[in-house]
């Protein structure tokens, strides 16, 4: 039986936001490679993960909305370009610099995508596109880490081809976006969107204030697997693939969580992804100790669906408490707190890192988030003024 008009329409925005974040995430596994030929400290090597974060950021924060006014599908082929010319700069890459300069225009050009998908994929439905956006990102990832992580367990030296090829594919979206159907027609106040909005209304104030220490710790232990991640786990054990595959379980399980207590409420799953996000930590750093691969690999299993159902927790927390014309401002607001935090903790830990090592480096780091997500189990119990994503 053939899929119904609506769900065949979601696959073409459904799957150009997939493979941006997988791309996203394709460098991940070849980070300590990367370290190792060019000698590089691992202070630089988050420096190198976090220009992303920060790019992708002012792309998200300045033209969010210019899909709205220009359209969907012109804002997602000039995005689809300045991908397809990142992934050359990856490719040729031959220094830290152009690595850098590489993932700066990745960031920007991920960040247009983001926000025309998302809205692309709403407007074809609403319910399931919005589930869509929700997991696209983090099945996106996990594809990324691991189709690396085994590409390059089976060619050894090819980093190149992994970006070669990322970049045909995205090509053939290209061909597919040309030819997709408009959904949003041009309107003018296009240079006006262009301005940022950030914006955190009264009635949802608290909401976000009590919510942040979660989205700030889940963030920020993304932020740690995507950059320090794998350098740690193949020191502590010896195996140079694990910490793809780590990063690889930590995403999908995020999506697991978020598919499986997506019916819940928002104080329910602020709750347990702070429990999971202590459970998993405090497996980590124990694992990390005794060198034990299971327990790493569990850890990533753990924190993953604390990460989740805690940043949706804090998503439903926030977001029903703003009016409909109000929901941008906050949304950015959301966004900066989110990849400051999986940013500048990341470039933090690289500077201990370079002075203690890894390990001290990540117990430190650790402490600090369970320290967060306990502050944000500790903001559940007491219920807010006017009730949220219940």
């Amino acid at each position: 039986m053939s899929a119904s008009p609506p769900v065949r329409a979601l696959l073409l925005p459904a799957a150009t936001l997939g493979l941006f974040l997988a791309a996203s995430s394709a460098p991940t596994p070849l980070y300590r490679l990367y370290q190792q030929a060019w000698g590089f400290s691992p202070s630089l090597l988050t420096l190198v993960f976090s220009v992303y974060a920060f790019s992708l950021l002012v792309a998200l924060l300045t033209t969010g909305a210019l899909s709205d006014h220009l359209g969907r599908r012109p804002v997602i082929l000039a995005a689809l370009v300045l991908e397809m010319a990142s992934m050359a700069v990856f490719a040729r890459a031959d220094s830290v610099a152009w690595l850098m300069l590489a993932r700066i225009v990745q960031g920007f050009a991920t960040g247009i995508a983001g926000s025309a998908l998302g809205a692309a994929l709403l407007d074809v439905h609403h319910e399931r596109g919005a589930l869509v956006n929700t997991l696209a990102p983090m099945l996106g990832m996990a594809l990324g880490v691991m189709g690396v992580t085994g590409w390059m367990a089976l060619h050894h030296g090819t980093a190149a081809t992994v970006f070669w090829t990322l970049l045909a594919l995205f090509a053939l979206l290209a061909v597919g976006v040309w030819r997709m159907r408009e959904s949003a027609p041009r309107r003018p106040g296009a240079w006006a969107s262009l301005r940022p909005r950030v914006r955190v209304p009264p009635p949802a104030r608290e909401a976000f204030v009590r919510t942040a220490p979660m989205s700030m710790a889940v963030w920020a232990l993304g932020g740690f697997y995507m950059s320090l991640g794998p350098s740690l786990l193949a020191d502590v054990t010896g195996l140079a693939g694990l910490g793809g595959w780590a990063v690889c379980i930590n995403t999908l399980s995020a999506a697991a969580g978020i598919l499986l207590l997506r019916r819940r409420s928002a104080r329910f799953l602020l709750s347990a992804g702070a429990v999971g996000l202590v459970a998993g930590l405090a497996i980590l750093l124990v694992g990390t100790h005794l060198a034990h691969t299971p327990a790493l690999l569990l850890a990533s299993v753990v924190a993953g669906m604390g990460f989740g159902v805690g940043f949706q927790g804090a998503l439903r927390m926030v977001m029903p408490l703003a009016e409909p014309h109000e929901r941008g401002s906050l949304l950015a607001a959301v966004y900066v707190l989110s990849y400051l935090a999986l940013s500048l903790p990341a470039i933090g830990a690289g500077l201990l890192a370079q002075r203690l090592g890894l390990v001290p480096a990540t117990d430190v780091y650790g402490a600090g988030l369970i320290g967060l997500a306990l502050m944000a189990l500790a903001s559940t119990a007491r219920p807010l003024a006017r009730r949220a994503g219940a």
